[in-house]
C-alpha cells in the first residue's frame, strides 16, 4: 500500500469540490448519468436479441450504476438549491 499524505489528499477534495460547486453542474452530471444509462440500455437490448446472456448482464448492471449516479446528482442539485435543512423538514411531515 502507498502512504497519503494529509495534504494531498486535501488537494483532491479541493478539486472535487470545485468541479461540482454549482447546482447547474449537479444536474448536468445527472443528465449525463441518464444518458449513459439509456445507452448501456440499449446496448443489454441488443445483447439480448442476439442471444449474449453475459453482455446483457453486464450493459445491465452498468446502466443500474449510471441510474444511481443519476439519481444521487440530482438529489445533490436539489439540496444545493434548497438547502439540506428545508428538505429534512419537508421529509419529516
Amino acid at each position: 500500500m502507498s502512504e497519503i499524505k494529509s495534504n494531498e489528499v486535501t488537494e483532491v477534495d479541493v478539486d472535487f469540490v470545485d468541479d461540482f460547486e454549482s447546482p447547474a453542474e449537479s444536474h448536468r452530471m445527472a443528465a449525463y448519468h441518464f444518458k449513459q444509462a439509456y445507452m448501456q440500455h440499449e446496448l443489454a437490448a441488443s445483447a439480448y436479441e442476439s442471444g449474449d446472456q453475459n453482455a446483457t448482464d453486464m450493459h445491465a448492471f452498468i446502466a443500474y450504476r449510471h441510474q444511481l449516479n443519476a439519481v444521487q446528482f440530482a438529489e445533490i442539485a436539489v439540496m444545493e438549491v434548497q438547502g439540506i435543512d428545508e428538505i429534512e423538514e419537508i421529509e419529516e411531515i
